[in-house]
């Protein structure tokens, strides 16, 4: 069958004089994929964004934010139908989304989409599995729903790229839910009419903003796209009506939200045949556009061996937008350090991990060592692409040392990347479930899609509690 995609590549007319149905063709794309189509890569890659997200899931399950929101659905009550991971105990569907992609998200160690233009996994990995865990679909369902979502967040969000998020949108949160709604509804074998109105649903409730980074609002995003995303499918599924061109019509979500409506980029063929095989997988817990300057200055530290008293000062040239971003001048808390590309060099330049989560914490925002060596670091918005970095190093004695580096680049060898992923999960996973849990948790995911009932991947942390 091919990519559902493959024959609909359009122009890109301006936006009043749109007459094709890009709404239309997206959803339709997404009803129609089935686990056949998924070449082997791209299958590959798919499981391991799910191992990433359970990894993240249960390491986030600890976080603050977690906890209150997974009260405040215990206290509110409702149907026990799926896992509200961390908790102990079981949520309806709309509160194991709002607990559980908050709770993926929560440490921003979550995994990158650049079509997207945000975090892809996180919202749609906690509305399929809600879904499934309830329904007890297959793991090849769950897969297709999954490669699904994960393909109209990537095709949605490149048609509004780049001013969407430019203009502080969170596309996590307002793009995501696009892709929540094509997953659920996918499980839920909606028609392409129907998906095109779940789509809708979608974008009548997407919202989200940047200037929210930092604050526990920002994984809120993801629990919220989880959440928009299962009531669009499943109110779709019941004959809720809405506008079937809500991507292309006038006061619609494109024209709404963005100056831009880049339908070739939404249409076409991604390069390796699925944008899920493009995945960027994040082995730093903090925001992605730091990821290359640590690269960087972890490496060049290491090669020429140099002491942070040594260092007069760093210059970092970062893409300009990155500085609305991450670019925290002096951050207080351990969630703010996570924006912020001063101190994120200063970990890399001390020799902090920046793979542990418990880096990030207040007590090292505030470590004096830490905070002279941030005050070292210049930032300027001059570089780019948006995941280049370039560092320069100048000691005292003079002597400099220079790299760029860029992490946006998708990994060509994915069984090597399924090797550090696994890595990462166990790191994450073992502390929390044990070593046997852990282990068979994993086995179940790498044999996603011959499982009969893909809910039993909760049943490995049903009554399990964070600390």
């Amino acid at each position: 069958r091919g990519n559902q995609y493959e024959d609909t590549k359009m122009s890109s007319p301006a936006l009043a004089e749109v007459t094709t149905p890009v709404t239309e063709i997206l959803a339709q794309g997404a009803a129609d994929l089935r686990f056949e189509d998924i070449d082997a890569d791209s299958l590959a890659v798919a499981k391991q964004c799910l191992i990433d997200w359970f990894a993240v899931t249960l390491a986030g399950a600890g976080e603050p934010l977690t906890a209150i929101l997974a009260a405040e659905a215990m206290e509110e009550g409702g149907a026990p139908r799926a896992t509200l991971i961390g908790s102990g105990t079981k949520g309806t569907l709309a509160q194991a989304c709002l607990v559980n992609g908050s709770g993926s998200h929560a440490l921003d160690y979550d995994d990158v989409a650049r079509a997207m233009g945000g975090h892809p996994t996180a919202q749609v990995g906690a509305a399929v599995l809600a879904v499934a865990e309830d329904l007890g679909v297959s793991g090849r369902d769950l897969i297709t729903a999954f490669v699904a979502g994960y393909e109209a967040e990537c095709r949605v969000g490149s048609l509004v790229s780049p001013s969407h998020y430019a203009k502080g949108f969170h596309a996590t949160a307002t793009v995501g839910s696009f892709g929540a709604a094509a997953a659920v509804g996918r499980l839920l074998e909606l028609d392409g009419e129907a998906m095109a109105r779940a789509f809708g649903i979608a974008a009548t409730q997407a919202a989200g903003l940047k200037s929210q980074f930092g604050t526990m609002c920002k994984p809120l995003h993801a629990g919220k796209a989880a959440g928009n995303g299962l009531l669009a499918a499943r109110l779709a599924k019941r004959g809720f009506t809405s506008r079937p061109d809500m991507l292309e019509v006038s006061q619609g979500f494109a024209d709404s939200q963005s100056d831009d409506f880049n339908v070739d980029r939404a249409t076409e063929m991604p390069k390796r045949g699925f944008h899920v095989r493009e995945n960027l997988f994040k082995f730093h817990a903090a925001c992605y556009m730091t990821h290359s300057t640590i690269e960087i200055l972890r490496d060049l530290r290491d090669e020429a061996q140099i002491d942070p008293d040594q260092i007069d000062h760093v210059d970092l040239s970062v893409f300009s937008g990155s500085l609305a971003v991450c670019n925290i001048q002096e951050p207080d808390t351990g969630l703010e350090v996570k924006f912020s590309l001063r101190h994120t060099a200063a970990f890399a330049l001390a020799g902090q991990d920046t793979a542990n989560i418990e880096s990030y914490s207040d007590v090292n925002a505030q470590a004096p060592n830490l905070v002279a060596l941030r005050r070292k670091v210049n930032v300027v918005g001059d570089g780019g692409p948006a995941s280049l970095s370039t560092a320069k190093i100048t000691l005292h004695d003079g002597q400099t040392f220079e790299r760029s580096f860029d992490v946006g680049v998708p990994a060509e060898d994915v069984a090597a990347q399924g090797l550090k992923i696994d890595g990462k999960f166990r790191s994450l996973v073992v502390p929390l479930l044990g070593e046997a849990k852990a282990e068979a948790l994993l086995a179940d995911l790498h044999d996603l899609e011959n499982l009969d009932n893909a809910g039993r991947l909760l049943s490995h942390m049903a009554d399990w509690q964070a600390g």
